[in-house]
């Protein structure tokens, strides 16, 4: 009976609570979409690191870890999950916090990964970080404008429930459609054309952000009260930018990986 009567209050929380970043299903979903697409190299690289374990399952883990109660997943990690750009279409790195942003985060961590020097530890947190970010990076509301902490504050109801923008972009959407994270992502790539690999595999972390922002401007409701007309309004943009962040992952992995006789050019 206690089970029974703790299952609504936790369900209730995940309405209140602030939201972060892509929910589990919508990390994993991205960290499969990127399993399938490594190239040979990259997919070596990842298993020296993580093992038997796959990207969908370590696409979460910067999150995951938040329950730690270390200043450093507290305080340190905390802004790397987001960018916050306040005037225009193009991030600027002053406006980061002082601990940094999902940018700078990316870049540092970009740095251990290749650096031949660095510990397998080192890495293994640094690849693990990548994959989180990229995602991230591609929900619309990670790049926020500043002032309502990525739709965090732009309180809405979601099929009669309290909850904000930002929850229903993390996650409601997602599990809206009531699909378990490898059946939404094995759906999502059968959808993916060749065409699209290609033109989306741009290492360009600039671009990404572009394209959430563009994309951040149209999605805050006039009416709050969502359901059924919101979800089929962006349900496409939605699948757009989990197919996005998947092929983008696997292709900046392929970047960081690749022997460095074709990345002379990149250096």
């Amino acid at each position: 009976m206690r089970r029974l009567l703790l299952l609504p209050l936790s369900l209730s929380l995940l309405f209140i609570s602030p939201a972060y970043a892509w929910g589990p299903i919508g990390h994993r979903i991205t960290g499969a979409i990127a399993d399938q697409n490594l190239s040979g190299a990259a997919r070596a690289h990842v298993r020296i690191l993580l093992g038997a374990e796959d990207l969908a399952q370590d696409a979460t883990w910067p999150d995951d870890m938040r329950s730690d109660p270390a200043e450093f997943w507290q305080k340190t990690a905390s802004p790397w999950h987001y960018v916050t750009v306040r005037a225009g279409d193009d991030y600027k790195v002053s406006d980061a916090p002082p601990e940094g942003d999902a940018m700078t985060a990316l870049t540092k961590f970009t740095t251990t990964l290749r650096d031949p020097s660095a510990s397998v530890d080192d890495k293994r947190l640094a690849l693990r970080f990548i994959v989180h970010i990229i995602g991230d990076l591609h929900q619309p509301l990670h790049a926020g404008g500043g002032d309502d902490r990525g739709g965090n504050d732009f309180k809405v109801t979601w099929f009669g429930k309290s909850t904000n923008l930002h929850s229903v972009w993390d996650s409601g959407l997602i599990e809206q459609r009531s699909l378990s994270y490898s059946e939404y992502a094995d759906w999502l790539s059968r959808s993916i054309e060749p065409a699209q690999v290609i033109a989306w595999s741009d290492p360009d972390p600039a671009v990404w952000v572009r394209e959430s922002i563009a994309l951040r401007k149209a999605i805050y409701p006039a009416d709050p009260v969502l359901s059924w007309d919101y979800a089929y309004k962006h349900r496409v943009e939605l699948d757009d930018r989990l197919k996005r962040a998947g092929i983008r992952i696997a292709a900046y992995l392929n970047w960081v990986f690749a022997p460095r006789i074709t990345q002379a050019g990149r250096k």
